[in-house]
């Protein structure tokens, strides 16, 4: 049985399974990116999402009793977008916000208190800062602010203008005195719900031009369907992997004959050793015959010995007692418990105290055989 070629299947899968496009609705740039939902007139898009371009080249939508607010950036994932006014007076087009009639609303936002105040302005503007579009100096001035207690204080000193539900970037104003409101709104919208196909690559779109249906379809500069490019990633990483670790095999190999033959060889441990300038192993301490020459004493009554101010063992670290053997180094003339002292000259061949090294007994010749 022949056994297909995995290649040949990948790209057969490929041509016969090509992506779908998106060719009802196209892109279009108008200082942002303008894409599903949202077109123009020359394009498709959703029902309340249409924008204009300006001959400044600002992108324009028109919000119900609010007029044209110029869009700042789209994101389609999220489904939000950012909007200020073209005219730089966006409080002025706030006094007439309603987003009841529109698809979309506002992320956060935060109930703003108008007032225009016409008396002890200079009082006022040293501690609320006044919406200077709106504002006449030095005639009157206009306030904005979420403040209930900034509320009641305006309240006995000028007149209220109105209340609007600002939507505002983010949801820190509980403490804010007032407020030039300046800064772009945020809105967002549910339908139609494309953000799930925006965030994972995609593009929404209807499914025909005759049905108000959504799709999601893939990008058309990804050329191929995400599984195809699985298929191709699992085709053309497995060989290489596997290319690789056979690669490593023989380098390693390689260096492994080179150590073996080369002039560093070596056969066995000892010839390591020899190599490396290892000395060979050697017993660091005294034999037992020369520790058993050394001469031994018997403490008195009066714990005399024979170097003066020897009364505590340095092996031990205790007292010498009367009736107690010592034994001396003869080289040094130091002391020591005579245990304590065969069991410290096995392992080291220097006295505790002054290091000196005591002199082995000389060995005895082997006798040659008559």
């Amino acid at each position: 049985m022949k056994i297909p070629n995995p290649i040949l299947t990948l790209f057969n899968f490929i041509l016969l399974n090509p992506p779908l496009t998106l060719e009802t609705c196209v892109d279009t740039v108008c200082h942002v990116l303008i894409r599903f939902p949202f077109h123009t007139e020359e394009s498709c898009g959703y029902p309340g999402f249409q924008v204009s371009c300006s001959q400044n080249n600002q992108t324009l939508l028109n919000l119900p009793n609010c007029g044209q607010l110029k869009i700042q950036r789209i994101n389609y994932a999220a489904q939000q977008l950012w909007l200020n006014d073209p005219n730089n007076c966006l409080p002025k087009r706030l006094l007439s916000l309603n987003l009841s009639a529109s698809p979309f609303h506002a992320v956060y936002h935060h109930r703003f208190t108008f007032f225009n105040c016409s008396s002890n302005l200079d009082y006022l503007q040293r501690r609320y800062i006044a919406i200077r579009c709106l504002s006449h100096a030095p005639t009157y001035a206009v306030f904005a602010t979420p403040s209930p207690t900034v509320v009641v204080h305006l309240s006995s000193l000028c007149v209220l203008v109105g209340a609007v539900n600002v939507p505002v970037q983010l949801p820190f104003y509980d403490r804010v005195l007032s407020s030039e409101l300046s800064d772009d709104l945020r809105l967002s919208w549910d339908s139609p719900a494309c953000g799930r196909c925006e965030s994972h690559g995609g593009r929404c779109g209807f499914k025909g031009n005759d049905t108000v249906e959504l799709d999601c379809y893939p990008l058309p500069s990804q050329g191929i369907s995400r599984g195809a490019r699985y298929a191709i990633a699992i085709c053309i990483g497995v060989p290489a992997l596997l290319c690789s670790i056979a690669v490593l095999r023989c380098i390693c190999s390689w260096f492994r004959v080179r150590i073996r033959n080369g002039p560093w060889a070596y056969e066995t441990v000892a010839d390591f050793e020899a190599l490396a300038g290892s000395p060979p192993a050697t017993v660091a301490g005294l034999d037992r015959p020369t520790i058993e020459s050394y001469p031994k004493i018997v403490i008195g009554e009066n714990r005399r010995l024979p170097k003066k101010g020897d009364k505590t063992c340095s092996i031990c670290l205790s007292e010498y007692m009367p009736k107690e053997t010592v034994k001396t180094i003869p080289e040094c003339g130091h002391c020591f418990h005579a245990q304590c002292i065969d069991e410290w000259l096995p392992l080291n061949a220097s006295c505790p105290i002054c290091r000196t090294s005591p002199s082995k007994l000389p060995q005895p010749r082997a006798r040659s055989s008559p």
